[in-house]
């Protein structure tokens, strides 16, 4: 059942995969994100990693759009939205405390769900970035070039949107531009592929490069949907299931309908509530209720 937000009924949807918010970064867009999560109704969301940025976290940058972010989630959980998060390499210092479930609130590294019948497998995808992996201070040494970039990408785009011309993307124009840069994204979605395939899942959902992505793959070894969330710094996107439907959800297509409104609901003013139920470090899988008249999910963390 569709519940209102704001005056309007927030719209039903199945599963909601977001990713790479990196909350606490200038780049963080989490006015935009607070309007996407107010404008739905989901039954299960996944946030894919790097949604609060560890790397770059500093007591001196905290807009309170950011904490309206973590009381919105909060409040879904409460509201009996399954929440499953997923850590990254942004957040990797939680995955020390992964496997710990607080009520509709998982913590885990990644999470398989069962939809109508088919298996879907979800995680972060930095397990596939070598440097990430074997060189840390390399990898947050880019990241900080990273958010340099997309600062001056921002007032970028406040003078081109003054002048009268469209947004425009550096970092974009950087990948396009730089061969090893393509053929890092090219060899991570051919690496979760293919090892989807050979473990039998029939979908497969990254975040971690900031590329969304949805595409169905079929080869001779078997055939996979492979997704990628994308991020809320640059592309402002999501996945979403619904109907038995997977779909990518792109903001600046639907950015009229969100001008004038509010960024969050009256209620976040005052902070979430809601009891937290029961704790369990050793559940490794449930069977959740059936909504929607879809089939029963069953979800494991192995």
């Amino acid at each position: 059942m569709a519940q209102k937000g704001r005056g309007k009924e927030r719209r039903p949807v199945s599963v909601v995969v977001v990713s790479d918010v990196h909350l606490g970064t200038v780049g963080c867009h989490a006015n935009e994100l607070l309007n996407y999560l107010g404008s739905i109704n989901p039954e299960v969301l996944v946030l894919n990693g790097d949604i609060i940025d560890i790397w770059q976290f500093s007591k001196y940058y905290w807009p309170k759009s950011h904490t309206k972010v973590l009381q919105r989630l909060m409040k879904m959980a409460a509201s009996g939205v399954e929440i499953y998060y997923v850590t990254g390499n942004h957040d990797d210092l939680l995955r020390r405390f992964a496997e710990q479930h607080l009520g509709n609130f998982h913590l885990v590294n990644k999470v398989i769900l069962e939809l109508d019948g088919q298996k879907a497998w979800m995680f972060h995808g930095d397990v596939f970035d070598v440097v990430t992996v074997h060189s840390r201070w390399a990898a947050r040494l880019g990241s900080m070039g990273y958010d340099a970039l997309i600062l001056v990408n921002r007032l970028a785009n406040f003078l081109s949107m003054r002048l009268g011309h469209g947004r425009i993307s550096l970092s974009k124009r950087i990948k396009d531009g730089v061969k090893s840069a393509l053929k890092f994204i090219g060899d991570f979605e051919k690496t979760a592929i293919a090892i989807a395939m050979e473990k039998g899942f029939g979908v497969v959902a990254c975040g971690h490069i900031h590329q969304p992505a949805l595409k169905k793959i079929v080869s001779e070894k078997g055939r996979v949907t492979y997704m990628n969330s994308g991020d809320w710094v640059e592309n402002l996107t999501a996945i979403e299931y619904h109907r038995g439907e997977w779909s990518l959800f792109r903001y600046r297509d639907h950015e009229k309908e969100f001008e004038g409104q509010e960024h969050a609901d009256k209620d976040l003013e005052e902070g979430a509530t809601g009891g937290p139920g029961g704790v369990s470090a050793t559940v490794l899988d449930f069977t959740m209720p059936e909504r929607s008249g879809l089939s029963q999910r069953k979800t494991n963390y192995e």
